[in-house]
């Protein structure tokens, strides 16, 4: 079946005019002179091919009664204007950032810092928004953002790009993750020198490049080179291999809030820090990005 084209005006008109079965009474409803809404209703007559309203002959001029056909058409009126109204205050709200589906990308140890509170915050200001959160590595969410899969993500160590935008939300300081019973774990403050000749537990490089380089490069600062004898991508697994005795680590503050009996975490020296960032695709013009960068700024301030 073709859809029929239908002036909105004119059906807008027509369920007026039913409500009040009156000319007079409908055209001021509708703010216009009583000539042209009887025109309005003649026209959509024409297309309909069948009268939708008696004309009284007798009674108070301008009185009418719905004909049969204007009965079944009523319903359907009534939910097209609905449907459209639905429809145009959905738009208004999409196009306000207010509603519509956000898809946010995060690296786990986030979880345990910033991303509750962004998230809770963002949740309050724009409720009627629908969040999709997927856990990440750094290196799959910036090919995310660039493939449209993600809106915005909340990584460790930006990566380089022109096309993606990354704002630092987070400056965080390292600790070093060691087993509870290791000499070190003696001291309040650890050198990371003395971390030389450990075994190391890290996420691979191939999950998170720039922050996986930062780690050896605050290791290379303190004069060797980290040797690596275990992997994992969460951190959770990683504070495991270390309670294990399989190694020591070096991790962003936040992951003290992984509580295992046998891992102590420890300040170090030299201070060193990572930096958190907001990542978004840099032609991205979407008010649902605007407001949870939004939302993101004011937390950090």
């Amino acid at each position: 079946m073709d859809r029929p084209e239908l002036a909105l005006h004119q059906l807008h008109a027509f369920a007026v005019l039913a409500e009040e079965l009156h000319f007079g009474r409908a055209a001021e409803r509708l703010g216009i002179a009583q000539p042209p809404l009887s025109q309005q209703i003649g026209r959509l007559e024409r297309r309909v091919g069948h009268p939708l309203f008696e004309r009284g002959r007798r009674g108070p001029a301008g009185r009418v009664t719905l004909t049969p056909a204007g009965r079944e058409l009523l319903p359907a009126a009534r939910r097209a204007l609905d449907e459209v109204a639905a429809g145009l205050d959905a738009a208004r709200r999409t196009g306000s950032g207010q509603a519509g589906l956000l898809r946010i990308g995060f690296a786990a140890s986030l979880a345990l810092t910033v991303l509750p509170r962004i998230v809770r915050a963002y949740g309050g200001r724009h409720p009627g928004v629908e969040l999709e959160i997927r856990e990440m590595t750094s290196a799959p969410q910036a090919t995310a953002l660039r493939e449209h899969v993600l809106d915005v993500g909340l990584l460790r160590e930006p990566p380089d790009g022109d096309d993606l935008v990354a704002e630092p939300i987070l400056s965080e300081p390292f600790v070093v993750v060691l087993p509870a019973g290791h000499p070190l774990a003696a001291r309040r403050v650890v050198p990371v020198a003395e971390l030389a000749g450990e075994p190391f537990v890290l996420l691979p490089r191939a999950a998170a490049p720039a922050f996986h380089d930062r780690i050896v490069a605050v290791c290379r600062q303190a004069g060797f080179e980290p040797r690596v004898t275990q992997r994992a991508v969460e951190w959770q697994t990683v504070t495991a291999l270390v309670e294990a005795g399989l190694g020591v680590s070096l991790a962003p503050a936040g992951i003290r809030r992984v509580r295992l009996a046998g891992v102590a975490y420890r300040r170090v020296t030299p201070a060193a820090r990572t930096t958190v960032a907001l990542c978004h695709r840099r032609d991205d013009a979407s008010p649902l990005v605007a407001g949870f960068l939004e939302t993101a700024r004011a937390l950090r301030g």
